[in-house]
């Protein structure tokens, strides 16, 4: 050393973002070829895959709560809530559903048939489950995200939906039913019986995208119904609701009302509903179920916003 204390050939060091910024990614992962390192650990990711580990599978038993970022709430029930959620590592998008579990033991029942149908369903026409956690009180369920939005949102937009698209919609729902197990068709049947006057049963959703409206009208002196239970009453006492023959064709007519039926023992299977004429009069034209959906436009904002 010189007399001052410094080296007479001192070395220039380039400034430390300069030197580092080559090895950090956006979201402020350390990375060198293969290696990757942030705050939720380290992790060697397959060179046959590179920039990114690999996604994340339905069940994936190395998936849990922490891994996720909450984006923002999506959806509010009496039960809970739907939160939209990025895998800090993978950046994948997943809705994750939180219930809060009470004592009733009906509630409880309600969720374990949930988590054995997410278990035991996942099919290409089902939203897939990733993962399920219970801790202080409340079950997190880890679902697929869909971006496109629900039925009630794209009606919401086109007001009304062809008969075209329609039919593909009803196939897709028909096959997913077709997935379910068998004794939890029968339980999920069951339930179906009781609620379907106050929840709305799949069918009668199908008819209101067909026309634009709710199939039970109000009376002409109300704006609404008053209650569900007027609703109820109102169901009850009236023939189920069909599709007007001047305005659809007559193989949707037919499907709807053979859909509708009030007694259970009156409904057709789903593989009888499988091989009605309405669900696969359109299976060779000019379709695409997806670009529809597109073009309608999604009431989710991108999310490359996140």
């Amino acid at each position: 050393m010189n007399r001052g204390g410094l080296c007479p050939n001192p070395i220039c060091l380039p400034p430390l973002e300069q030197s580092i910024s080559k090895f950090l990614t956006q979201s402020g992962t350390f990375k060198d070829g293969d290696l990757r390192v942030n705050k939720d650990g380290i992790q060697i990711v397959s060179q046959s895959e590179p920039g990114a580990p690999p996604p994340i599978e339905p069940l994936d038993n190395q998936l849990s709560l922490a891994d996720l970022e909450v984006i923002k709430v999506i959806g509010k029930g009496c039960s809970g809530n739907v939160q939209l959620v990025k895998h800090k590592l993978t950046q994948q998008f997943f809705a994750l559903k939180v219930i809060q579990l009470n004592t009733e033991e009906s509630t409880c029942r309600a969720i374990s048939q949930e988590l054995r149908i997410n278990l035991s369903s996942q099919c290409p026409y089902l939203v897939s489950c990733y993962q399920s956690f219970y801790h202080n009180g409340l079950v997190s369920i880890i679902l697929e995200f869909m971006d496109g939005g629900s039925l009630a949102d794209l009606l919401k937009k086109v007001e009304k939906v062809p008969e075209n698209m329609l039919a593909a919609i009803c196939k897709r729902l028909i096959l997913s039913w077709a997935h379910t197990p068998i004794c939890l068709q029968r339980e999920l049947a069951g339930v179906c019986t009781v609620t379907r006057a106050i929840s709305g049963a799949w069918d009668w959703f199908l008819l209101e995208c067909a026309t634009g409206k709710f199939p039970y009208i109000p009376p002409e002196h109300k704006k609404g119904w008053s209650s569900v239970y007027e609703l109820v009453d109102a169901i009850v006492e009236n023939p189920p609701p069909c599709a007007p023959s001047h305005l659809f064709s007559p193989e949707f007519c037919s499907f709807i009302s053979q859909c509708v039926q009030k007694e259970p023992r009156d409904r057709k299977s789903a593989q009888e509903l499988l091989e009605h004429k309405f669900v696969n009069m359109f299976e060779d034209s000019d379709m695409n179920l997806s670009a529809y959906f597109t073009d309608a436009g999604s009431l989710i904002p991108p999310l490359a916003n996140y």
